[in-house]
């Protein structure tokens, strides 16, 4: 038995929508004018709606608009009831958010065959309403435990700190920090292409092959040998299409020297007291093609020095609220050299430009290493 409610000013039609809807077996609540109406569908979240457009005060497209505001009522069908039989009337009544019209004087074949359809719609739609809460509920716990895969911050052997924000949808942002021996520590972040559930699955799936050092005849000590054995191990093809960029980098200890290489990852910053350094890597993203080979570079660390990762969606941002053009490495570099002290990752994220009341276009990642 469906909820109907039924506003109009007219107690003759009142009454006459009231015995026909209760004849088809439907609970029908009614209302004398658009005010207590919308209080009613407010209380009782009928599944229709049977709104009179030409009533004093709050007339039917007010009570249709504030209707399609209210979260509680998303699925409700609203049948517009007029005298009003022009097309650019139901283009005024359709543009308010009406979803169907019943003309006077009503026949009532005509309004059993029209509520009948209204209601299958209804079910339709709270049906597809109930299964986005729960993919919604899904990806949100997909969400927290992707994040809780990633690492604690240490403070030995080097000092870590870092922000991760996830966007709008569930993303394939990862980093991660390990000592492989006494002498050499792993720090690398990627970003896999896309969003969803297929990006975060790859995402983790690299994650933990690298964590527990699955990939064969690789020595996790050299860059070039891990973003190579990647590369065969995760070709696109096999994943859904996806392929993803990866910034691979180990510091050995007593030497001070960091190795590193990038498969089309955005370039590392090294932050030290003489100025900002880029640390970019000439290969291609992993799993676009077979075959390809990367190059390692080193270079000593000096002490007191900051390395800074990140994902793209640091940096391709728009640069302002109200403008389209991407706001940019260049920007986003000028924030990390220019920065007063040493610039935490949070710091980075605060002068990152934001759309008021939007979410991240696309997953954000920062990494800070400090080396003592």
């Amino acid at each position: 038995m469906a909820q109907i409610l039924v506003i109009d000013d007219d107690p003759t039609m009142r009454l006459v929508l009231k015995r026909n809807l209760a004849a088809q077996g439907h609970a029908v609540a009614l209302a004398s004018d658009g005010e207590t109406g919308w209080a009613m569908a407010q209380a009782l979240r009928p599944a229709l709606v049977i709104s009179d457009w030409m009533m004093p005060g709050l007339d039917g497209l007010g009570v249709c608009a504030r209707i399609r505001s209210s979260p509680a009522l998303a699925t409700t069908f609203f049948v517009l009831l007029t005298s009003r039989d022009q097309l650019q009337d139901r283009v005024q009544g359709l543009d308010s958010g009406a979803d169907d019209f019943l003309v006077k004087p009503i026949d009532p074949s005509e309004l059993q065959a029209r509520v009948r359809a209204g209601l299958r719609l209804q079910q339709l739609n709270q049906d597809l309403h109930q299964q986005k809460q729960r993919l919604e509920q899904e990806l949100s716990e997909a969400a927290v435990y992707v994040r809780s895969l990633l690492p604690p911050p240490i403070a030995t052997p080097v000092t870590t700190d870092w922000v991760f924000v996830p966007s709008t949808e569930l993303g394939g942002d990862c980093f991660d920090y390990f000592a492989l021996d006494e002498d050499h520590f792993a720090i690398y972040l990627l970003d896999v292409s896309g969003h969803g559930v297929g990006s975060a699955l790859l995402s983790v799936s690299v994650l933990n092959l690298l964590r527990s050092r699955s990939l064969p005849h690789t020595d996790f000590t050299q860059p070039r040998a891990v973003l190579e054995a990647l590369n065969r191990a995760f070709p696109m093809e096999n994943h859904g299409d996806k392929y993803f960029t990866i910034w691979y980098g180990v510091y050995h200890r007593r030497h001070r020297e960091l190795t590193y290489a990038s498969g089309g990852h955005p370039p590392a910053l090294l932050r030290t007291q003489q100025g900002l350094t880029a640390l970019p890597g000439t290969g291609l993203a992993i799993g676009m093609f077979a075959g390809v080979t990367y190059d390692q570079q080193t270079l000593r660390v000096p002490s007191d020095s900051s390395l800074y990762l990140f994902s793209d969606g640091a940096y391709e941002v728009p640069e302002a609220p109200d403008q389209d053009a991407i706001w940019g490495l260049d920007a986003f570099t000028q924030v990390v050299e220019m920065g007063e002290g040493v610039p935490t990752p949070q710091s980075i994220c605060d002068r990152i430009p934001r759309r008021p009341g939007q979410g991240w276009p696309d997953d954000l990642s920062i990494l800070r290493v400090d080396f003592p």
